[in-house]
């Protein structure tokens, strides 16, 4: 059972990375470029194993100020179907190389990929099966992100049509002066019924979006929000605090500071929602995590398959992430390779036939062994020696001695469990996940604390 203490999450309130991937992005270095991703692929693309894809559309019609994402504000639609023609580019580029691969799983991010109009959402797909091997079985996980202000019911059901079998909710806050104060209004009766239609149409999952944290929120405000989404049910929940840091993301210093909810009340807002989803039958998955018992999220968590990768949790094998669109960011074998951030840089590369690789990095043995670490705390909380050993034939208590050491304040506080064959993750420890991991993260000093959300 997860435990809240207070005083612990007001100590190990710092800067530190959510570990989607590890090395974290601030350690990509753009000495390698297209060169040496191209000299990976090649390489990848030869294995028989299932792929991930993941395809960027940056869109939005509105801009929401609490957003860090890489997003392009317009409502001039012919930047889409720009955008698009050179998507198709780099596909037949990457196809070259992946074509052969069963895709199982697929995720749509941005941006809002429902700003396309219902023509190019066949137009994206039918690329999509045009140069890649898109899987029509019924357990592969084909998700995309939606803003219910940017759907009907017939957009609805091409998505499903298409194969999108999960839908991602953007909510936040239903408070009307929490939505003013972000600029996204958005109506229960909006939500509700990209829900009930999605039901109706057959998808199977169904995850909604909240932030707490956010300007003109109050634990009571958030409380009603949070009753109407466990009214509406959806089988996955994430819940994530918010980063306030306009230095990084310029939208953000369109808001009102004096505004925010100080590290007090935000730790009330925590409290609050784990309650709530937890007394309503969700079970914590990690992180801003939650879901239904009979969730294959909430599945993987008890079985020890549970994965973490730039979506997020997931429940599929660790599989090679193929990125495509602007800013998208990938995982081949060893190696993370991200696009350039900016749409006309990413559109001229692909006009003049160079894959648009802004950076990345190639991980070392150390670092393979670290991320197995790290994902090991992350996912399954704990860290078994023995297992750690066999695959990369070391003595744990001898190569980590100096992070065991490091451990002793997190083991006196009832975070870890400190054994001569194990390292486990309390009920208690279950909400610092981040500071645990961290520990045995050898680039977080060089990165910089000012780089990362607080860990709370």
């Amino acid at each position: 059972m997860l435990q809240f203490d207070r005083n612990l999450l007001r100590k190990y309130d710092v800067r530190g990375p959510r570990y989607t991937s590890y090395p974290t992005a601030p350690q990509f270095s753009e000495e390698f470029g297209a060169l040496e991703y191209a000299q990976v692929a090649a390489q990848v693309g030869k294995k028989e194993a299932p792929l991930s894809l993941y395809v960027h559309i940056p869109f939005c019609n509105t801009i929401c100020f609490y957003c860090g994402c890489n997003k392009v504000i317009t409502a001039n639609y012919k930047r889409a179907e720009s955008y698009l023609d050179f998507l198709e580019i780099e596909m037949e580029m990457q196809a070259k190389w992946f074509g052969g691969r069963e895709v199982t799983q697929l995720h749509f991010g941005g941006g809002t990929p429902t700003y396309l109009n219902e023509a190019d959402l066949r137009r994206v797909m039918g690329d999509l099966r045009k140069h890649f091997r898109l899987s029509d079985a019924p357990e592969r996980e084909f998700s995309i992100e939606i803003d219910p202000r940017t759907v009907t019911d017939e957009k609805l059901a091409v998505l499903k049509e298409l194969g999108f079998n999960r839908m991602s909710l953007g909510v936040q806050d239903f408070d009307p002066e929490v939505q003013q104060a972000v600029n996204r209004i958005q109506s229960v009766e909006q939500t509700q019924a990209v829900l009930t239609t999605g039901r109706k149409l057959g998808f199977r999952s169904t995850n909604v979006d909240l932030i707490y944290g956010l300007p003109k929120q109050t634990v009571e405000s958030f409380a009603q929000t949070l009753d109407t989404v466990i009214a509406m049910r959806p089988e996955r929940l994430a819940v994530y605090s918010y980063a306030h840091m306009p230095q990084l993301f310029k939208t953000q210093k369109q808001i009102n500071e004096a505004d925010l909810p100080d590290s007090e009340e935000k730790l009330q807002l925590l409290e609050l929602t784990i309650d709530a989803f937890t007394e309503a039958g969700y079970e914590y998955i990690g992180m801003d995590h939650f879901a239904l018992p009979e969730d294959e999220l909430a599945i993987a968590l008890k079985e020890g398959t549970l994965q973490r990768n730039f979506q997020g949790y997931s429940t599929y094998a660790e599989l090679d992430m193929l990125a495509l669109g602007v800013s998208a960011i990938g995982y081949l074998d060893t190696t993370y390779a991200q696009h350039t951030r900016d749409i006309f840089a990413y559109q001229e590369a692909l006009g003049e036939g160079r894959l648009p690789v802004m950076r990345g990095f190639t991980l070392t043995e150390e670092d393979k062994l670290r991320r197995r670490v790290i994902q090991d705390i992350m996912c399954q909380g704990v860290l078994d020696f023995a297992q750690i050993e066999a695959e990369f034939g070391i003595k744990v208590g001898e190569y980590f001695a100096a992070e065991l050491e490091n451990v002793t304040e997190l083991v006196a506080d009832g975070l870890i469990l400190l054994g001569t064959d194990q390292l486990k993750v309390t009920p208690k420890g279950r909400l610092f996940l981040r500071n645990i991991a961290m520990v045995f993260d050898e680039y977080i000093t060089v990165a910089g604390p000012e780089r990362y959300s607080r860990a709370i």
